[in-house]
């Protein structure tokens, strides 16, 4: 059975899930109900899940530590989850944040995802597809520190596609000496196309070699990515200096001449 202990509540009262898992979950969620039943269920995946009850405390712990993932409500007090995930984003660009929000519009999703999160779910959300999300995400922590790891066992590999380089040890790029700063997924995106210029991706391609998973919003995902990773790189639909559209098909990255 999971245990779960409370802090002195001079220090910040925040709730502490204690277990051991191969998986570190931080759950920054102020509602205690909703918080504990999140908390319940994660550990079951399994994973050790730590919760904090408002945004200043969710912002030391999670940059107090390295994460497997992070799921994030929007609404906190002290400091809202969008300024949250910005600071985390800041700080570090590999933890995956799932974020939460209780609207049904798409303005804090897109917000959201501007900032830097990976995925996200509207309240009220059923626990198999709370549990999906969060292991999706798990799936592609676990692939990017493979990632790293192997990029960092050889010697640094860049590429350069006209005035675009790319690093894939530092997990950087930069358009005409100047940094482009990318989203974790951004970056995936950008090392996978850059990898094969010329090649027509489809959506459905794009999932599979870049999110390494599918369900039911992520071809709305891959073009919201694409189109922030595009607006990065200066490109413009009419005249794409490096991310082509093949109407009817997907995407295709060539330098324009």
């Amino acid at each position: 059975m999971t245990n779960m202990t409370y802090l002195d509540p001079a220090t910040r009262p925040m709730p502490v899930v204690v277990g051991h898992a191969p998986h570190s979950i931080l759950v920054i969620e102020d509602e205690r109900d909703i918080a504990e039943l999140i908390a319940l269920h994660l550990s079951d995946l399994p994973a050790h899940v730590t919760l904090a009850n408002d945004g200043p405390g969710g912002l030391q712990l999670a940059l107090q530590q390295a994460w497997d993932a992070i799921v994030l409500d929007i609404r906190l007090p002290g400091l809202n989850g969008l300024d949250l995930c910005r600071r985390v984003r800041a700080q570090t660009s590999h933890v995956p944040i799932l974020m939460l929000t209780a609207r049904s519009g798409e303005l804090d999703r897109v917000l959201g995802l501007e900032l830097g999160a990976d995925d996200y779910l509207t309240k009220p959300f059923s626990v198999p597809e709370l549990q999906a999300r969060v292991k999706a995400l798990l799936r592609r922590s676990a692939v990017t520190a493979a990632r790293t790891t192997e990029a960092m066992a050889q010697k640094p590999t860049l590429v350069e596609q006209g005035t675009l380089t790319v690093d894939r040890v530092q997990r950087r790029a930069w358009l005409s000496g100047v940094e482009v700063v990318l989203t974790p997924r951004e970056f995936d995106l950008l090392w996978h196309f850059v990898q094969h210029p010329g090649r027509v991706f489809t959506r459905t391609e794009l999932l599979a070699d870049v999110w390494g998973h599918g369900h039911d919003g992520y071809d709305h995902t891959v073009n919201s990515h694409i189109n922030r990773l595009r607006s990065k790189l200066g490109d413009e639909r009419a005249e794409a200096a490096f991310i082509h559209t093949v109407w009817g098909v997907g995407y295709r990255f060539e330098v324009a001449k």
